[in-house]
């Protein structure tokens, strides 16, 4: 199925989903999920956070949702999942624990069938480009759902107008994303250039980027490079971590354009005055033409994703070392 197939069927799933939300009263949303597609989650709750005053929004790691069993989860509560193939056995669990307690459940998955769904009121399917390939829409596309769920969710419930701004907006990324891909592609050949044998690199950012920093570091450094990394919040940085710093020590920084960018430019600060290899990802070099001015905040994460994918592209040419190949994981029981 083409992505544009795929976007067709995927905002036809949310709309019946957004029809459900019209059926039920919902006051807390539980994001639930591992590794990377957990990871995806945190620019949605930023959102609800900063919007509803009635709703509030939760991520849980998909075992700790099931054993630390949230006394608030109940019938008016929505569950939103994710797993790329729909087989990760601890969050089809917390999909079966989740409808036991009444909540509505969402899952999103790459694939039509899988245990996951079986578990599921709803499911909404985004499209995959492999790691070592660079389909814009593709990269964003789970990101993008589940702003669709989020924002909808508030628009039917609250009125909240973003979820159009958000809508019109969306109808630009191709364009924007592509320009992102041309305008860091050189700049990423350079990093991976310099970078390439650094045994770790730190990763680093405050809130709706926060998630694409921990991605980051977990699935692109950690898992498909085998390189030592930590995410670490701009805010928390000055609590402890910032002492691991000098100039031989790489940091990552993202720097947003919504509200906690503050933090980061602390951070970025810091990282001048006693740091030396550092990159920094800044989100108003973005061209953002096409995107309402109310939601850039929230969509820069998803141009900031594509942009990580093309420095993860670049750093594993560089090293020698595919974004696809494991040591343990699909390959040894766990």
């Amino acid at each position: 199925m083409s992505t544009v197939d795929r976007l067709t069927k995927a905002h036809s799933q949310v709309e019946k989903i957004l029809e459900a939300f019209k059926q039920r009263t919902i006051n807390n949303v539980f994001y639930v999920a591992c590794g990377g597609s957990s990871a995806l989650m945190y620019p949605s709750k930023y959102f609800i956070d900063r919007e509803s005053s009635n709703i509030t929004a939760e991520i849980y790691s998909s075992n700790e949702f099931i054993y630390r069993n949230p006394k608030s989860l109940g019938a008016d509560s929505l569950v939103i999942l994710c797993s790329h193939k729909g087989k990760t056995p601890e969050t089809t669990e917390a999909a079966h624990f989740a409808k036991s307690k009444g909540a509505l459940v969402v899952s999103l998955m790459y694939v039509d069938t899988a245990p996951l769904a079986d578990e599921s009121d709803f499911i909404v399917n985004y499209s995959w480009a492999p790691p070592g390939e660079l389909d814009p829409l593709p990269e964003i596309m789970n990101y993008s759902i589940l702003y669709r769920l989020s924002m909808g969710l508030l628009y039917v419930q609250e009125g909240n107008d973003l979820y159009l701004k958000l809508l019109s907006s969306l109808e630009n990324m191709d364009t924007v994303l592509e320009k992102a891909k041309v305008q860091y592609l050189a700049p990423a050949k350079a990093f991976a250039a310099e970078y390439k044998d650094e045994k770790i690199m730190y990763t680093m950012a405050s809130g709706s980027n926060y998630g694409i920093a921990y991605s980051f570091a977990i699935c692109i450094l950690m898992e498909m490079q085998w390189i030592h990394s930590h995410a670490i919040h701009a805010g928390e940085f000055f609590h402890g971590p910032f002492e691991i710093l000098d100039k031989n020590v790489p940091f990552i920084l993202l720097m947003g354009l919504d509200e906690t960018r503050p933090m980061e430019e602390r951070a970025l600060k810091f990282l001048k005055e006693h740091g030396e290899k550092m990159l920094v990802i800044d989100a108003e070099q973005f061209d953002l033409a096409g995107i309402e001015e109310e939601v850039k905040g929230y969509i820069a994460p998803l141009v900031m994703n594509l942009v990580l994918r093309v420095y993860a592209v670049e750093l594993a040419k560089a090293t020698g070392h595919p974004l696809e190949e494991r040591r343990y994981m699909f390959k040894v029981p766990y």
